[in-house]
């Protein structure tokens, strides 16, 4: 099982989004967003399961990791409803965390066992567009990065996004999962 870390963040403060909304329109980067979880199962929490388009991604098991005691998910047979991180210290199969704030912080700082073996960590280089409400930034997840990783490729640019991967030190990984994601981040769509 191998642990998948993906966001795009804006350079320089880490924002990931305002409000609910990712602050850019980057065509591209929701192209590679999609090819890299495509037929994957991903971990969300809340807010960001409730942001995609009918509360779903076609082709993608979703797990929603949520405080709240009675959630309900648009897709019963294929998004499922977690209260507890430590559901994830065993999982089966390959998994990517794909947000929001609280559950990169949650995943990179509760243990080794939680924590991704691969980031995928997406710099967004321009301006943030101007919307309404606060700040979410993932500081404390790039911080973990910078101290637990060691960045295994080189920056690959693309409409004003630069994409590299980062594996956790002294650890193993699945070189199958790391060629796929080579791949999709060398090549520009």
């Amino acid at each position: 099982m191998t642990k998948i870390a993906i966001w795009c963040r804006h350079n320089g403060d880490n924002v990931i989004g305002i409000g609910p909304k990712i602050p850019w329109h980057i065509p591209s980067d929701f192209r590679r967003f999609r090819k890299i979880t495509e037929g994957e199962k991903l971990v969300v929490g809340e807010t960001t399961y409730e942001s995609f388009p009918n509360r779903t991604l076609p082709n993608r098991d979703i797990h929603i990791l949520t405080l709240t005691p009675e959630y309900e998910v648009s897709d019963k047979e294929h998004h499922f409803v977690h209260h507890n991180i430590k559901d994830f210290k065993e999982f089966e199969g390959n998994l990517y965390i794909c947000g929001g704030a609280t559950i990169y912080k949650l995943f990179m700082t509760s243990g080794a066992k939680l924590m991704p073996d691969v980031i995928v960590d997406c710099k967004y280089m321009g301006e943030l567009d101007n919307l309404e409400g606060p700040k979410v930034d993932i500081s404390i997840s790039i911080e973990a990065m910078e101290k637990h990783y060691k960045k295994a490729t080189p920056d690959y640019e693309q409409e004003n996004v630069l994409t590299s991967l980062w594996v956790k030190k002294g650890e193993f990984v699945d070189q199958e999962v790391l060629k796929k994601l080579i791949k999709i981040i060398s090549i520009n769509n």
